[in-house]
């Protein structure tokens, strides 16, 4: 197999020859250049801002226990908020907090005028129903966008803070010059975190929207219609060919670590460099598509990793320079690529 990436301004290009006699051309869609252009958009915002004698914006973030993966997310966003010149606090409770204790902390972040907005990271443990959590936050601070104001008004179209993962999609088809309005959009996987409100964007979008679940019959029938595939399901490998119609695009939320080889060598059949890299490291990334068994039929698909996990921690920065420009009555132009 030869590869060649060809690079433009808008979009990069995988040029795959496979058997010598075939020759598939199939665009990769990075997140890294449509996180570069919209950290750099937040930080002339922010610059200009600080100009005036303004305090910089603030994201605070609260992580209950001690779960690796959650503190690896947590660091990243207070990371990112403070490479764009934000500030950035972490406010870390013992795995054993009571949900009153979680309710209060997050009362004393609803008050504080030096905070613009914060999230709770998920998961939290058993004990704490996140439902109550979500719903005690403030919605104008609530830049995860998952309190049911934000999510009601994301219905109605009249929307301020969303949550990340469907924003940072649609800044991704945005770059890369991929139409949504009048595509059919089949979206797999109904959570409120990605699946319902990503409907609800698409229909923005002028889109016609499908959503598919763990009960839809006959699921590949209906992803075969699809000009848009979003799949966001949490199975690895769930989405092969057969689920997918010639020129489809395809946007993979999934993102899991394979440590077992014989689900690996399921999921990456065919893949020499990720293969490879399981037989070095021991574990891969996949996410909810067979990547490479979808690479001779579509138009264009996100990679696992470096496709839609860094659009999420940015449209979470994004949403906090939203919320302070809210706050401080500031003139915020759009930072989507609606308007590029």
């Amino acid at each position: 197999m030869i590869e060649t990436i060809y690079r433009s301004d808008r979009m990069l290009k995988t040029c795959r020859e496979i058997e010598g006699d075939r020759i598939m051309k199939t665009r990769i869609l990075y997140s890294k250049p449509v996180v570069e252009k919209i950290k750099d958009k937040i930080k002339s915002k922010v610059i200009a801002i600080r100009a005036q004698g303004k305090r910089a914006p603030c994201l605070a973030a609260v992580l209950v226990g001690d779960v690796v993966s959650s503190s690896i997310y947590v660091n990243k966003k207070a990371s990112l908020a403070r490479e764009v010149g934000m500030e950035s606090k972490i406010i870390r409770l013992p795995n054993n907090v009571s949900q009153e204790e979680l309710i209060r902390e997050i009362y004393y972040l609803n008050q504080d005028d030096t905070i613009d907005g914060f999230i709770v990271q998920l998961p939290l443990p058993s004990h704490i129903d996140s439902n109550n959590v979500i719903e005690s936050i403030y919605p104008a601070k609530d830049v995860d966008g998952f309190h049911p104001y934000n999510i009601g008004r994301l219905w109605l179209g009249n929307f301020s803070l969303v949550p990340a993962t469907p924003s940072g999609i649609i800044d991704l088809l945005y770059y890369y010059d991929i139409p949504i309005e009048g595509r059919h959009v089949v979206i797999v996987g109904r959570s409120n975190i990605v699946g319902k409100p990503m409907a609800a964007l698409m229909l923005k979008e002028n889109a016609t929207v499908t959503v598919c679940h763990s009960r839809t019959v006959n699921l590949s029938s209906i992803t075969r219609k699809a000009d848009i595939l979003v799949v966001a399901v949490g199975k690895p490998g769930f989405i092969s060919s057969e689920h997918v119609k010639e020129g489809a695009v395809v946007i993979d939320v999934g993102i899991h670590r394979i440590e077992d080889r014989e689900l690996a060598f399921e999921v990456a059949d065919g893949d020499v460099d990720k293969l490879q890299k399981f037989n070095e490291k021991g574990s891969i990334l996949v996410g909810d598509c067979k990547f490479y068994d979808l690479l001779d039929k579509v138009s264009a698909i996100t990679p696992v990793p470096g496709g839609v996990g860094p659009l999420t921690v940015v449209s979470l920065i994004k949403n906090t320079l939203t919320a302070y420009c809210n706050r401080e009555k500031i003139e915020n132009t759009n930072l989507t690529f609606v308007n590029c």
